[in-house]
C-alpha cells in the first residue's frame, strides 16, 4: 500500500493566493516528514479552485526541498500545451531529482484556459491522442519528428535524453513515470493500449474505480499487450481521494462541512467554458458528504479499513489524498501528520 498526499492549492473564501501556496508547499513538506510515499500536485487556470498554474514548475520547488519523496502532476493539462515542452521539462525533473517525479497527465476540460492559450476546443476534444503519443515518443527516444494534425516538425534530438539517469541500471524505465488521469471510456481505452497506469478521481466511488480497471485491462489485453505487463502497468494505478483525520467521523465530518462547501462553491463557479456550453455545476454540501462517505474520514481505523476495503475492492494500492479540505495550515499539517502517523503503521 503506497499512500500519497494529494495537494490542490485550494484558495477558500477569504485567503489569498499565497497563502493557498504557501499551505500548498508545507503540505508537501510535511507528507515526507510524516513518512507518506508521494505528493501529487493538481494544475489550474484563472479559478481558486486551484491557485497553482503549472504543476511542473511546483513540482521542481518541492523536489529540491525534499530528499525522498516521490512528486507528481496530477495533472499538467496536456491539450494547454506543446507535448515536447512538457516532455523537456520532465525528463529534466526525472534525471535531476534521482527518478523521483511522476508525470500524470490529463485531457483537462473544455475551459477558457484553451482559447487563452491559443490550443482550441480541438486540442480538448480531438487531438488529446496526438498529443499523449507525441510526449510518450518525446520520453522514449533518441531524436523525434512529427506529421501529425495538431504538431508538424523536423526530426531533432532529444536533450536531454530520459534515459540517461545516473546510478540507473538499465532495467528500470527508461524515464518517468506517466499516469493518465481517466474519466471517460475512451480515455480508460486510450491509457490501456498505451501501457499506462491511471490516475480515478476522488468523485467515483469503488464500484466505479473497480469497473473502470476491469475495463482497463481488458483494453490493454485486446491490444496485444503482454499478461505480465499488463499486470505491472496495474500496479501503477492511483486512487484519489480525500482524507480527515480525528478522533471521532462526526468530528472530522464537522471540519470539512465547515470548510469545504464554501470552497467547492467559488471554486467550481469560477470555470468558464471556451465556447459557452452549459454545464451543471455539483452542488457544494451534497458534494461534500459524497467525498466524507466515500474516503478516509474519521479516526485512524476507520480511515485505515477505508483504504484497504478500497484496495480490495478495486486492486489499486496507491493513494492520492487530500489533506488540506480543512483549509487552514495548521490543521492541514497536523491531519497530515496523523495520516503517516496513526494510520500508515495500520495499513502495514
Amino acid at each position: 500500500m503506497r499512500v500519497g498526499a494529494f495537494v490542490l492549492a485550494a484558495q477558500f473564501p477569504g485567503q489569498g493566493h499565497g497563502e493557498a501556496l504557501h499551505r500548498a508547499v508545507r503540505s508537501a513538506e510535511a507528507a515526507e516528514a510524516a513518512g507518506l510515499d508521494s505528493v501529487w500536485l493538481a494544475e489550474h487556470h484563472f479559478v481558486p479552485y486551484g491557485v497553482c498554474p503549472s504543476a511542473v514548475t511546483l513540482a521542481a520547488l518541492l523536489l529540491g526541498r525534499t530528499e525522498r519523496i516521490r512528486v507528481g502532476t496530477a495533472v499538467s493539462v496536456l491539450p494547454a500545451v506543446h507535448p515536447v515542452a512538457l516532455g523537456e521539462q520532465a525528463a529534466l525533473l526525472h534525471l535531476t531529482s534521482g527518478g523521483r517525479f511522476s508525470l500524470g497527465v490529463g485531457r483537462g476540460g473544455p475551459w477558457v484556459d484553451l482559447e487563452v492559450f491559443g490550443a482550441g476546443l480541438a486540442a480538448y476534444e480531438k487531438h488529446f491522442p496526438e498529443s499523449l503519443d507525441l510526449l510518450l515518443r518525446w520520453l522514449r527516444e533518441a531524436r523525434v519528428g512529427s506529421e501529425g494534425e495538431r504538431f508538424a516538425f523536423r526530426e531533432v534530438p532529444v536533450v536531454p535524453r530520459p534515459g540517461d539517469l545516473i546510478g540507473g541500471d538499465g532495467h528500470g524505465p527508461a524515464g518517468p513515470e506517466v499516469v493518465v488521469a481517466c474519466t471517460s471510456p475512451a480515455t480508460v481505452r486510450l491509457a490501456a493500449e498505451r501501457g499506462l497506469p491511471m490516475l480515478l478521481g476522488m468523485h467515483c466511488d469503488d464500484e466505479e474505480k473497480a469497473g473502470m480497471v476491469a475495463l482497463w485491462r481488458s483494453h490493454a489485453l485486446a491490444s496485444g499487450r503482454d499478461p505480465e505487463t499488463v499486470a505491472v502497468a496495474a500496479a501503477g494505478h492511483v486512487s484519489a481521494g480525500l482524507v480527515q483525520i480525528a478522533d471521532s467521523r462526526t468530528a472530522a465530518e464537522e471540519v470539512l462541512a465547515k470548510a469545504m462547501p464554501g470552497w467547492l462553491k467559488q471554486g467550481l463557479e469560477a470555470h468558464v467554458t471556451v465556447d459557452g456550453r452549459q454545464r451543471a455545476m455539483r452542488d457544494p454540501v451534497r458534494y461534500t458528504e459524497l467525498l466524507c462517505r466515500l474516503h478516509p474520514v474519521g479516526p485512524p481505523r476507520l480511515a485505515a479499513d477505508r483504504l484497504a476495503a478500497t484496495a480490495e475492492r478495486t486492486g489499486i494500492t496507491r493513494f492520492a489524498l487530500l489533506s488540506e479540505g480543512s483549509g487552514d495550515l495548521a490543521a492541514t499539517e497536523d491531519n497530515v501528520r496523523r495520516l503517516g502517523a496513526e494510520v500508515l503503521p495500520l495499513l502495514r
